[in-house]
């Protein structure tokens, strides 16, 4: 196009445009209460619409109390094993958790020490990339959003699989338990080759881990020394536990179905998925509770402050501080009220690590924010249940404290929900179900056609 400067760019044509787009595509929003519609798959409370069934995990923050459901503290059920109970099992052990859970979660019972042993050397076999694909596409063109470098690397193993569109179980639980194994080093050596030719830092591509837990190979892969301490590996550990799965409604997961339901193959469902993490309503609200904590931390003189600290919440909600959105992130979810039980159990080892890395005194603000935050709102706005923080309240400040860099925060969370993606595309294919097609109603007026040269 004559004139064109950048296909990046933004002109005016692109503007008048987008605005005739904008107003075609606006309803009246009094339509949706007239044909009720469920906007978003959700009821008028924000409860999700029954779309299907699902045997992999479930959530729950209701109990049902004189023929009445009223909210109750959260409790989460990977395979109907309650997860605080998963995770006291393995620490009381002093050993990792993750390949036990992913085993738990993909065939729905815990494996006996053998069975454990055998699956854990089968996800270190295929931690392997093919040969050269680190320099030959990893290596170049590197994104400065990790997600999509993620994404871009799984679809471009389609071309490395000889049975990539076989969707035989058999078939896809292989490319699942690659994935799983593999996402990792397309994630990390994504991070460093970025790094490197963008911000000019030394590079570093560590071969993967023969052996060892998933969170130590990540540590391993990440840091330039590759050294960690026992701590440090226990509580990514947990964190990626914690993020693995969250029953078949969340969005990501919600996704995996749609898209397995058309039997397309694995690499195209994973990639979607992730493109659906990867949106700030669902996988990036970690990054914003830490932004929101360092602008905090700059503008609350006093951090034990009560007064002060909830005067800058109400600033925030009154849309006055931090981005002005009128948000405090991390608090709050669209299921739990009176409480997130993962967060619950990851503020124990958070604080274990606060102590670790001499933070205590901003994990003490954490935790004044967490008292106070529900105050604030509850004080400002009608609530129709409870508010309390949600996990991703402290995994941003745990991810901070082993100092990784705030482009992996999002992928170490599809990195972990990898394994619940997983469970669910072999959940769908092996129910063999219709594909996926929900209901919308058109609103369109008919019209007659208008020749070109009477418009």
């Amino acid at each position: 196009m004559e004139g064109h400067n950048s296909y990046d760019e933004i002109t005016p044509e692109i503007i008048r445009l987008a605005k005739l787009s904008e107003e075609a595509g606006v309803i009246d929003t009094e339509l949706f209460t007239k044909y009720d519609v469920k906007r978003g798959l959700r009821d008028l409370n924000g409860k999700g619409v029954l779309a299907g069934l699902t045997n992999i995990s479930d959530v729950r923050a209701t109990k049902m109390v004189d023929g009445k459901s009223v909210p109750c503290d959260g409790r989460l059920f990977y395979r109907g094993y309650e997860v605080n109970d998963l995770v006291a099992g393995f620490s009381r052990d002093n050993r990792f958790g993750y390949e036990e859970v992913t085993y738990l979660l993909l065939f729905n019972k815990l494996p006996t020490r053998e069975e454990l042993a055998e699956f854990e050397k089968l996800l270190i076999f295929y931690r392997s990339l093919p040969t050269s694909f680190v320099r030959d596409i990893i290596m170049k063109a590197p994104s400065k959003d990790m997600m999509n470098t993620l994404a871009r690397s799984i679809l471009t193993l389609y071309s490395y699989d000889d049975r990539a569109d076989d969707v035989s179980l058999p078939n896809v639980l292989r490319q699942c338990l690659q994935l799983i194994s593999l996402c990792p080093m397309l994630t990390i050596y994504g991070y460093q080759a970025y790094s490197h030719y963008h911000d000019g830092n030394s590079l570093y591509i560590h071969q993967p881990l023969t052996e060892g837990s998933m969170a130590e190979n990540i540590l391993h892969i990440l840091r330039p020394d590759s050294s960690y301490t026992p701590l440090e590996a226990r509580i990514l550990d947990i964190c990626m536990i914690l993020h693995m799965e969250h029953g078949g409604g969340n969005n990501s997961s919600f996704t995996t179905h749609v898209v397995t339901s058309s039997l397309t193959d694995t690499y195209s469902v994973m990639a979607a998925a992730i493109g659906s993490l990867k949106g700030p309503r669902h996988g990036g609200a970690n990054i914003k509770v830490i932004q929101m904590f360092e602008d905090m931390k700059a503008e609350v003189k006093d951090w034990a402050d009560e007064d002060e600290v909830a005067n800058y919440l109400q600033r925030l909600l009154n849309k006055d501080a931090f981005d002005h959105a009128g948000l405090i992130y991390g608090v709050g979810h669209a299921v739990y009220s009176k409480s997130d039980p993962r967060a619950i159990v990851l503020k124990s080892f958070v604080e274990k690590l606060s102590e670790e890395k001499g933070l205590h005194e901003e994990f003490e603000l954490y935790n004044l924010v967490e008292k106070l935050a529900p105050k604030v709102i509850s004080g400002e706005r009608q609530m129709y249940k409870g508010v309390s923080v949600n996990v991703d309240f402290y995994s941003g400040f745990v991810y901070k404290m082993l100092g990784l860099p705030t482009e992996l925060f999002t992928p170490i969370f599809a990195i972990a929900r990898m394994v619940g993606w997983s469970a669910h595309r072999m959940e769908e294919l092996a129910n063999n179900g219709k594909i996926i097609r929900p209901a919308y109603k058109s609103i369109c007026t008919d019209r007659d056609y208008v020749p070109l040269s009477e418009r």
